[in-house]
């Protein structure tokens, strides 16, 4: 038995996808247990992944109401970069929005529940495209900023979706894709668009990766469900049942899935 507070679950790109499971100070490697009964109780306590603080509602994915509104990392333009207020004089931490949105970010394509444009920073590649449940990833651009990601995937978006079906995704594997030659069409559809992107920053600022090789993702999955049933701890507090695989952020159990990011800071118990 293990007892602690969740966090998301730590992936290493390997075949398949090792996963490891942090509650509390402890790490849990998961593929072990595949095929085993497992079970996550939750024991009705949910401290603020920032402050520590005891709070009745879980915001932002493991904060309280005060730190999601005062942090920069909950702010909006976290979801939707386009957004992004720092040239305002409004970034709620300067200082943080310097180290976190001024680095090198990758626009990617990826093939999960079907095509789709996404953006990550340079240090949560493959990171990003495992917990998307992505079976085939492949950069297409890099840019220096945030900011610029955004742009750059509004652009895309025009042309391809930007969302994850999450239910089609645990359902089973992506259609194959050849994402070169999809890339290739996206690029030209959107051509206009990024051209005055590219006019509008600085040279060397928004860079297309010509040499980018696509990634294959294969994950430790038993059997997929036919229909996807969706725990919440908030209205059952024990979730238990047969390891049949993991994918993305998301526990496959033959009595149904639980998504682990959505409950981060969580106090369970952990018995195999």
């Amino acid at each position: 038995m293990i007892e602690g507070h969740l966090k998301k679950m730590l992936s290493t790109l390997s075949n398949p996808v090792e996963y490891v499971l942090p509650i509390g100070d402890e790490r849990i490697g998961l593929n072990q247990y595949l095929g085993k009964t497992i079970a996550l109780t939750y024991e009705g306590e949910i401290n603020c992944l920032n402050c520590g603080k005891r709070t009745k509602k879980s915001y932002s994915q493991g904060f309280c109401y005060y730190c999601m509104t005062k942090l920069a990392q909950c702010d909006l333009c976290i979801m939707k970069p386009e957004t992004c207020h720092y040239h305002l004089g409004t970034c709620r931490e300067p200082q943080w929005g310097e180290e976190f949105c001024f680095q090198d970010h990758f626009v990617y394509l990826a093939n999960s529940s079907g095509l789709k444009v996404g953006i990550t920073r340079h240090t949560q590649v493959p990171t990003r495209w495992v917990d998307q449940g992505a079976t085939q990833a492949l950069p297409i651009f890099k840019v220096r900023t945030r900011l610029q990601s955004g742009q750059v995937e509004m652009a895309l978006k025009q042309h391809v979706s930007d969302k994850t079906d999450w239910r089609k995704m645990l359902k089973g594997q992506a259609d194959h894709k050849n994402l070169y030659e999809h890339r290739d069409r996206l690029i030209e559809a959107a051509a206009s668009e990024l051209s005055n992107i590219q006019a509008a920053n600085k040279d060397g600022d928004i860079e297309l990766i010509k040499d980018a090789k696509q990634v294959e993702i294969n994950y430790p999955v038993v059997e997929y469900p036919q229909k996807v049933t969706s725990f919440n701890f908030d209205k059952t507090a024990r979730v238990e049942g047969r390891l049949m695989g993991i994918k993305g952020q998301y526990l496959i159990l033959d009595s149904g899935v639980l998504n682990i990011r959505k409950f981060t800071s969580y106090k369970v118990q952990f018995d195999a």
